[in-house]
């Protein structure tokens, strides 16, 4: 067994184990926890795949803002889970079948999974070979130079969206004050502060 072998069954063996204990730890926090744990272990996978573009995607969209943001609402959130799982019990029966069914249907998939003509299984993950344009490279080559024009449109679309919500949901109250930069740099200090001598002894 090589190292890449090795890294790749023990990142498997994390993910599901990961995954595994997220759905059955008790505690929410180390349920979001784990959940991150699994979200590392996958994104290793995809570097082994020679995908490290989708690794970093999973790391820095999912690791860095949706399970923080999961770690932060349920860590503030003041939620009676055990009232949530004593309701969530009668659905256990309905869950099971549920469970069942998927896993048939993955049964199913795997049965009936043939390899296309023409192709040949790696005996490993040494045996692959490698690209000679990383995966990031080539997708950086396709977006800024056949698809360029397309890029920046869709740039400029969400921009424009951007910038009719903000337009819409403005609204200006007059019980509502408001910061004017304009004239707080245009304040005059001679004008705005008075400067009293106080007298030893004496209040103003």
């Amino acid at each position: 067994m090589t190292v890449l072998d090795f890294a790749f069954y023990l990142f498997a063996v994390i993910t599901v184990s990961g995954g595994l204990m997220t759905v059955v730890s008790r505690n929410p926090v180390h349920s979001v926890l784990w959940l991150i744990l699994t979200f590392l272990s996958t994104a290793g996978l995809f570097v082994l795949l020679g995908a490290e573009f989708v690794a970093m995607l999973l790391i820095i969209v999912y690791v860095g803002a949706v399970a923080v943001l999961f770690l932060f609402v349920v860590m503030m959130l003041d939620v009676d889970f055990a009232e949530l799982k004593a309701e969530m019990a009668k659905y256990v029966p309905l869950a099971g079948l549920i469970g069942i069914v998927l896993l048939m249907q993955l049964a199913i998939a795997y049965g009936v999974w043939e390899t296309a003509e023409g192709l040949e299984i790696a005996p490993g993950l040494a045996a692959i070979e490698t690209p000679p344009t990383l995966n990031t490279e080539a997708l950086g080559l396709v977006l800024y130079d056949q698809y360029f024009v397309m890029f920046q449109l869709s740039g400029l679309i969400l921009l424009v969206a951007m910038i009719g919500a903000i337009a819409l949901t403005l609204r200006h109250r007059k019980d509502v004050k408001r910061q004017n930069v304009l004239h707080q740099m245009w304040r005059d200090p001679a004008k705005a502060m008075n400067v009293t001598d106080v007298k030893p002894g004496q209040g103003l």
